[in-house]
């Protein structure tokens, strides 16, 4: 695939499962920047309490995934705790053409394969947990996993602290609303570097 040029920014934020990627996004949503645009993702893993079909994922059965693969419909993909995630690309581009700032988050490799397709349109921000209590605590309280799962995500947890190196940008995430804060920051550097 060709990079993009276009006068949108790409913004990816990863962290391991319990590091707070999705309640930054919402948090940055709700600061009401007419540009942010949140970029839903298709999975294959239930739903889960809360959830919302078209607002938190595209939940839909492997078998459609499988045809959204073969088709070129997702711009990346991967399999992540046993169920498959990818992102849309037919809106994901329209919006980044149209310069909206298109709010992604992703797995370390989803990030990997956006910002080789965006190129220098696209920021990744790794959240790292303050420490592995917090974070255990963390996907303990959301009581969406059984103890089991949440072992799996943590045996996840080396790989994915070794790709964050790879990242444009890593913060911290110990108190919320400082983390919306830098994050905020460098989306606005990035997007006035760009201009």
């Amino acid at each position: 695939m060709s990079k993009v040029k276009a006068n949108g920014l790409v913004v990816v934020l990863s962290a391991p499962s319990g590091g707070g990627k999705t309640t930054v996004i919402q948090h940055l949503l709700k600061q009401g920047d007419p540009r942010y645009r949140y970029s839903i993702s298709m999975t294959t893993r239930p739903m889960r309490r809360g959830d919302v079909e078209g607002k938190d994922y595209f939940f839909v059965d492997e078998e459609r995934f499988r045809a959204a693969i073969a088709s070129g419909d997702l711009v990346e993909y991967e399999q992540v705790h046993g169920y498959l995630y990818g992102t849309p690309k037919r809106l994901l581009q329209q919006w980044v053409q149209e310069g909206y700032v298109v709010l992604l988050d992703l797995d370390v490799f989803g990030a990997k394969a956006l910002k080789k397709v965006f190129a220098e349109k696209c920021l990744t921000i790794f959240l790292k947990p303050p420490d592995l209590d917090t974070l255990v605590k963390r996907l303990q309280r959301r009581k969406t996993e059984s103890p089991l799962q949440i072992q799996r995500r943590l045996e996840r947890l080396p790989l994915e602290m070794a790709e964050a190196e790879r990242f444009d940008y890593c913060v911290i995430n110990e108190k919320l609303s400082q983390t919306v804060a830098e994050v905020t920051r460098l989306i606005k550097k990035t997007c006035a570097e760009q201009e």
